[in-house]
């Protein structure tokens, strides 16, 4: 079976990614969303398949998108397996969010050989849109991982902490 591959498409690309609509409040570049499906959506909708993938064909700059969602999805889950709350969470996600973290071209960025360094003129945009991404993932993920009966996060989406999606790690190999 194949994996799965974001359908949207954009008008404009930074580092080799997709500047794509988000239906966010959080402040950005990204272009405000119309309430249907985004990326963050197919991201968190793909993921339970997708991260069983060691290797994955890049189809087009949105792809590159949902991997980076991917893989910081999984950054997210390892913080939540120790969260004790729902409010403890939605801390801990903004903490993770806002957190210093590389970009495409540094040297620590795992994922170099799929991206390109962004113009000296896009880094900063590029950075807010990442940490925009970044900020609404880990609030919608809040909402899917803790369970309201129990206030804890469900097994069922920390079973998944393990997995490396293309073998690879936005915390870098060691972690």
């Amino acid at each position: 079976m194949p994996a799965y591959h974001s359908s949207l498409t954009s008008q404009r690309d930074i580092a080799k990614m997709a500047l794509l609509p988000l239906n966010t409040k959080f402040k950005g570049p990204a272009p405000p969303g119309d309430g249907s499906l985004d990326i963050i959506d197919e991201t968190l909708q793909y993921f339970k398949s997708n991260v069983f993938f060691k290797q994955y064909e890049i189809k087009s700059s949105a792809d590159r998108v949902l991997i980076y969602i991917t893989l910081y999805i999984t950054e997210c889950l390892k913080r939540l397996q120790r969260i004790s709350s729902k409010n403890n969470a939605l801390k801990e996600m903004q903490t993770l969010a806002i957190e210093n973290f590389d970009l495409p071209g540094d040297a620590r960025f795992p994922l170099n050989a799929l991206y390109q360094k962004p113009a000296r003129s896009d880094q900063d945009t590029l950075r807010q849109y990442l940490t925009q991404i970044r900020q609404e993932t880990g609030l919608r993920l809040v909402e899917k991982v803790i369970d309201p009966a129990t206030d804890k996060p469900s097994k069922w989406w920390l079973c998944f902490i393990k997995r490396r999606f293309m073998d690879k790690s936005l915390s870098g190999p060691s972690k």
